[in-house]
C-alpha cells in the first residue's frame, strides 16, 4: 500500500477502542503491556472492517493525548502493528492501516461468503435463505412468457416496467393505502432505493436520524455518501422504538431524513406499534424531516398468532398528504437475495425527482427480473412462496433460539414474532472478539458494533435465521468454543482477551 487514503481522528480511534469492553480479567489472567493492548485494539478495529485499510491513523502524540497516556505507549503500539503487517509508515506521509500479505481484506458489511467457503464454515453473517423453489424457477420461465414484447423495445424503464408499478401500487391500496402507479419507482434492490433517496434528499454533511442498533449495510451506505448520522437509541428488548428520544431527536438535530425499520426491525427483530407509527409520523411532520420506512421485513411475521390482520398498519398510513413517508420494499428479504428487485412508494414529485436523478445512477432495473416478480404477484405465486419462506424461516429460528440456549446459556436475547435476525448479548464478551474467534472455529458471525454507530453495542453479536437443524446445533456449538476462546484470551492471538480501555 503506497498512500493512506481516508483518515481517522484521534477522537474517533479514542472512541473506538474505549467502545471495546470485555469481562473483567479473571483471577490469574494476566493483564498485557498497555502498549500491547492498544495495539490489540487497533489491530482487532481494522480486521472488523471499523477502520478501514490505508486509513491514515493521528500522530503520536495526538493519539496519546486523546487516550490519556505517554507518547512511548503509542509510539510501542505502533512498531508492533508494523511488525505484524497491520501498520506501514512513511517519514513526512505517517502511518496508515494495513493487512498482512495473505489476509483477506476485511468486510466493511455483511458480504456473503463465496460458495466454496461454505464447507468449512458456517456463515451467520449474511441474514439470506435459499430461494423457495419452485416458486423461483416458475417466476423465471413465467418472465421469459412474457419477455418477448418487451425485447422488440430499448428496455429501457428508469421508473420501473408499468406494469409491474401498477400492481405493487394495487397491493398498497389492498392494505389500506390508496395508491396510483405515478407513486411507484422500481429500483435494484431496497438498497438501490435508500441510495437514491439519500442522494436525493441528504447531500453530504447533512444529518440522518437512524435507530441505535441499525441495519449495517445501510449505515455504512449513508457514511460514504457523507451523511451524519444521529443515532436514536431503540427502547428495550422487542419494545421497538423509545418515542420521547425520537422526538426529542427529531426538534433538537432537525435531521434531513429519519430511517426506519418498524416491521420486525433488523438486527432486534421488534415491532413497532400502531401507537409509536402515528408519533413518529407526527413528530417528524413537524420537524420537516422526510421519514424512510424500510419495510423489507413486513412480510416475514413468523408466530401464528400474527395474521395479516394483526399487523400493524404501514407508517405511511399515518401520511393520508404523503408530504413525509418515503416507504421501501424488496422482494429480497420475503423471497430471494438473488432476486434484486426493490420499490419506493412515495408522493408523484418525489418519484419524478427520483427518476429524473436516475439518468446518472443505474439508468433502471433489469426487465427480467421485473417481469418475474409480476409474474409472482398476479398469479398468487407470491403468497405461496412467501408461506414457504416463513415455514423456513420459523423452524430455523426455533431451532437456533434452543441451541444457543443449550450450549451458551449466560447469554440473553428476546424472540422475536418475525424477520430473520436475533440479537444476542453475548454474556459479557466482547463481540469483536467473538467474531474473530468464530473465524478461526469455522463460524462466521457479525459483531454489535456493525450495527451501531461510533463502536456502539460491542457486546453483542446478530444470528440470522438462515440455518437449522444439526446446522444450527453445530453452529451454537462452534459460537460456544469461539467464547471459550474469548474467555482464556486465545481468541486474540496474546496473552490475554482484554482490549485498550483508557
Amino acid at each position: 500500500m503506497a498512500q493512506w487514503t481516508s483518515a481517522v481522528g484521534a477522537a474517533q480511534l479514542a472512541r473506538l477502542l474505549t467502545s471495546q469492553q470485555d469481562r473483567p480479567a479473571g483471577p490469574g489472567t494476566r493483564r498485557p503491556p498497555a502498549y500491547r493492548a492498544l495495539a490489540d485494539g487497533i489491530r482487532l478495529l481494522v480486521l472488523e472492517g471499523r477502520v478501514p485499510v490505508a486509513a491514515r491513523l493521528p500522530a503520536e502524540r495526538e493519539l496519546a493525548l486523546a487516550l490519556s497516556v505517554s507518547r512511548t505507549t503509542v509510539a510501542a503500539a505502533y512498531e508492533a502493528l508494523r511488525t505484524e503487517g497491520f501498520l506501514e509508515s512513511r517519514r513526512g506521509a505517517g502511518s496508515w492501516t494495513a493487512v498482512p500479505a495473505g489476509n483477506p481484506l476485511p468486510a466493511r458489511g455483511l458480504e456473503p461468503l463465496p460458495p466454496e467457503a461454505l464447507g468449512s464454515i458456517i456463515d451467520l453473517g449474511c441474514a439470506a435463505l435459499p430461494a423457495p423453489e419452485p416458486w423461483l424457477t416458475r417466476a423465471v420461465q413465467g418472465a421469459l412468457e412474457e419477455l418477448p414484447p418487451y425485447a422488440h423495445t430499448h428496455g429501457d424503464y428508469p421508473a420501473g416496467l408499468p406494469a409491474l408499478r401498477s400492481v405493487l401500487a394495487e397491493r398498497y391500496t389492498a392494505r389500506g393505502i390508496p395508491t396510483m402507479p405515478e407513486q411507484i419507482m422500481v429500483t435494484t434492490g431496497a438498497m438501490g432505493a435508500i441510495d437514491a433517496i439519500c442522494h436525493l434528499f441528504a447531500g453530504r454533511g447533512e444529518r440522518i436520524a437512524v435507530e441505535s442498533p441499525s441495519y449495517a449495510n445501510i449505515l455504512q451506505l449513508m457514511r460514504e455518501a457523507g451523511a451524519r448520522l444521529v443515532p436514536v437509541a431503540m427502547g428495550e428488548g422487542l419494545s421497538g422504538w423509545d418515542m420521547d428520544r425520537w422526538r426529542q431527536v427529531l426538534r433538537d438535530a432537525a435531521p434531513r431524513l429519519a430511517y426506519v425499520v418498524a416491521d420486525f426491525h433488523n438486527p432486534t427483530g421488534a415491532l413497532a406499534d400502531e401507537d409509536q407509527r402515528r408519533r413518529l409520523v407526527d413528530a417528524a411532520r413537524s420537524a420537516g424531516t422526510v421519514l424512510v420506512a424500510d419495510e423489507t421485513m413486513t412480510d416475514l411475521r413468523l408466530d401464528e398468532d400474527l395474521d395479516g390482520s394483526a399487523m400493524p398498519r404501514p407508517v405511511c398510513g399515518f401520511d393520508p398528504a404523503g408530504s413525509t413517508v418515503i416507504t421501501v420494499g424488496s422482494a429480497s428479504k420475503a423471497f430471494w437475495a438473488g432476486m434484486r428487485i426493490g420499490w419506493v412508494r412515495a408522493a408523484p414529485d418525489v418519484i419524478r425527482s427520483l427518476v429524473a436523478a436516475r439518468a446518472y445512477a443505474d439508468l433502471g432495473t433489469p426487465v427480467l427480473e421485473q417481469l418475474a416478480v409480476n409474474w409472482l404477484f398476479t398469479t398468487g405465486g407470491w403468497e405461496q412462496a412467501v408461506d414457504l419462506r416463513r415455514d423456513q424461516a420459523r423452524e430455523n429460528r426455533d431451532a437456533l433460539v434452543s441451541a444457543v440456549r443449550r450450549e451458551l446459556p449466560t447469554w440473553e436475547f428476546q424472540v422475536p414474532k418475525g424477520g430473520l435476525t436475533l440479537w444476542v448479548r453475548a454474556g459479557g464478551l466482547s463481540g469483536s472478539r467473538l467474531a474473530e474467534a468464530g473465524e478461526r472455529v469455522g463460524v462466521r458471525v457479525p459483531s454489535g458494533p456493525r450495527f451501531g454507530v461510533d463502536g456502539a453495542f460491542e457486546g453483542y453479536v446478530r444470528l440470522p435465521f438462515t440455518v437449522g437443524g444439526a446446522v444450527a446445533e453445530e453452529a451454537a456449538a462452534r459460537l460456544a468454543a469461539a467464547a471459550r476462546l474469548v474467555e482464556t484470551g486465545a481468541g486474540s492471538g496474546t496473552e490475554s482477551p482484554r482490549t485498550f480501555v483508557a
